[in-house]
C-alpha cells in the first residue's frame, strides 16, 4: 500500500531540492560560460551533505522515516544533478572541448566521492 507521508515527504524535498539547485548552480554558473560550474558545485555541496547527514541520520541521531526520505531521497535526490552532468559532459565532447570533458568527469566522478568521504568523516567525528 502507498504510504502517503512518505511520497509527500520525497515530493516536497524533491520540490525545494530542485529549486535550490536551479538557484546555486545559476549563481555558480556565473564563473564561466565554457565549463559547467553549476553543475559541479551542486553535485559536490550534495554530495557531501549526502554523505554527513546519511551517516548521522543513520548512526548518530534519530530522526523519522520521513523526515530521511525527505531530505536524503527528495531533497538531495533532486539537488545534485548526474543527468545534467552527462548531457553537459556530452555537449562538451561533441563541440571538440575535450580538456573541458575530462575535467568535467573527473571533478565530477572523484570530486564527488571525496566529498561523500569528507561527509561521512565528519559525521563520524561527533
Amino acid at each position: 500500500m502507498l504510504d502517503l507521508s512518505k511520497v509527500l515527504s520525497i515530493g516536497l524535498g524533491g520540490f525545494l531540492g530542485a529549486v535550490s539547485r536551479y538557484w546555486l548552480s545559476g549563481l555558480a554558473q556565473k564563473l564561466s560560460d565554457r565549463f559547467p560550474f553549476g553543475t559541479l558545485s551542486v553535485n559536490l555541496l550534495g554530495s557531501f551533505i549526502l554523505g554527513l547527514l546519511a551517516t548521522l541520520f543513520l548512526e548518530k541521531v534519530i530522526v523519522s522515516q520521513e523526515l530521511r526520505l525527505f531530505v536524503l531521497v527528495g531533497l538531495l535526490g533532486a539537488f545534485t544533478t548526474y543527468s545534467t552532468f552527462s548531457l553537459e559532459t556530452l555537449n562538451l565532447l561533441r563541440n571538440g572541448e575535450w580538456l573541458f570533458a575530462g575535467i568535467n568527469i573527473l571533478s565530477n566522478v572523484f570530486g564527488t566521492l571525496i566529498a561523500v568521504w569528507a561527509g561521512v568523516s565528519i559525521a563520524k567525528l561527533w
